[in-house]
């Protein structure tokens, strides 16, 4: 099936890279009707491909979640290091399975405030650090069902006190002219400070059985990450994009603000005109470094736009994340696609526009992983887990980086 979906998405880049020359190489003088039909033909068979890929992923996730051997063995990733024996062997028989160089490992991993606090139910079970190559594979599921991770700015800091950033906007702020031996007028700078919290997330307990774990052909690590990164990966993206800010973090809709009001009639649509002016919304200085971010519903939307001369205003990428490769482009800058943005409804913010790396996702430390043998799971023949991340965010923003479209009301 990896096979299948792997063939697919390479027949997906090649279509994309025909849709991306036809639109390029054709003039605009020279764009017909049949340039037109070609190039609908070409973004219809990418819908049909996307549209498989995702029924395939879709299936691979069932699976996934319930039948965890065939999820397992089904791993992209079948790299074996030293720290991935570590971690199968404190799976299933805690510190006290761990070789002496295995336990050397694990402790050189740890600061002292977590070998302190390794303790669940007794003194010789406890927490383990995930380790740095765990946490690049979490961060490629976390993007898998996110979209925040791949813009924002990643920080990682050793504590989780309060940090603050300075902010001051100055744009209008203009020097002058003076006279000879004129005193100079005063003009002091008004700065803001914005505070960047973390919040305790966990994945929820797993409990696996025993067989599960002991049976040698089970790629155990590979299995928590996995459902780690799921279960953190979502709440997460959900507010980092949307969150209150109230016993959660900002997320990027709430501290952005509103760039242009869709025209009358727009409530389940956007029309050409409302994206330039959401793009010009956005100071220069930042839409160098702008994309697009929206529900992939709104994808479909914009997908179908034509400008002036009835040329296509979204180009397909291909190859995404590759050197050479491209990404899908709306009005010439990438478009990045988050599940978590609101889909077009009356009053809906549906897309957003701007610099995404002014927002500040901020994690402490490493994501944590416990190991649970109390009585509550071994009656049951079983083996709890349970992953702790203390991540923030926060658009760290003196002026107006991001804005979002908002449909009209109706």
């Amino acid at each position: 099936m990896a096979d299948t979906i792997q063939a697919m998405r390479e027949r997906r880049n090649a279509l994309a890279k025909e849709a991306r020359n036809l639109h390029e190489n054709t003039p605009a003088s020279s764009w017909d009707a049949k340039s037109q039909e070609q190039y609908d033909a070409k973004l219809d068979e990418i819908a049909r491909v996307e549209a498989s890929i995702k029924r395939e992923e879709q299936t691979l996730a069932l699976r996934a979640e319930t039948q965890a051997e065939e999820a397992i063995v089904e791993r992209v990733s079948g790299v074996k290091t030293a720290s991935a024996d570590a971690l199968r062997a404190f799976a299933k028989g805690g510190l006290s399975g761990l070789s002496a160089e295995q336990l050397r490992e694990m402790r050189a991993r740890q600061t002292p405030d977590i070998q302190n606090a390794m303790s669940t139910t007794t003194t010789t079970e406890g927490g383990y650090t995930v380790a740095t190559e765990y946490m690049k594979k979490l961060e490629e599921v976390l993007k898998v069902y996110g979209g925040m991770r791949q813009v924002a700015t990643i920080l990682q800091t050793a504590s989780g006190a309060t940090m603050n950033f300075p902010t001051a906007d100055t744009t209008a702020e203009v020097g002058e002219i003076v006279g000879q031996n004129s005193a100079v007028a005063a003009l002091d700078t008004a700065f803001a400070n914005v505070a960047l919290d973390v919040y305790k997330y966990s994945s929820k307990k797993i409990a696996l059985p025993f067989e599960l774990i002991q049976d040698s052909f089970i790629d155990i690590e590979g299995y928590i990450v996995e459902l780690l990164g799921r279960r953190i990966g979502r709440i997460q993206n959900t507010h980092f994009t949307t969150g209150s800010g109230s016993s959660q973090p900002y997320g990027i809709v709430t501290g952005a603000s509103n760039g242009k009001t869709g025209t009358t009639g727009q409530t389940l649509t956007v029309i050409y005109d409302d994206l330039v002016d959401l793009q010009h919304s956005i100071d220069p200085a930042y839409r160098s470094n702008a994309k697009w971010m929206m529900n992939d519903s709104s994808v479909k939307v914009v997908r179908k736009i034509k400008d002036g001369q009835s040329r296509p205003i979204f180009v397909p990428g291909y190859e995404v994340g590759v050197p050479g490769g491209a990404p899908d482009t709306l009005l010439g800058q990438a478009v990045v696609v988050n599940q978590d943005v609101a889909v077009m409804a009356a009053n809906a913010k549906s897309i957003l526009y701007g610099d995404f790396s002014k927002y500040v996702i901020r994690d402490v430390m490493d994501l944590t992983l416990f190991r649970m043998t109390d009585s509550a799971f071994t009656l049951n023949g079983q083996v709890g887990f349970v992953g702790f991340q203390r991540s923030g965010g926060r658009l760290i923003d003196a002026g107006a980086a991001v804005r979002y479209y908002t449909n009209s009301a109706t």
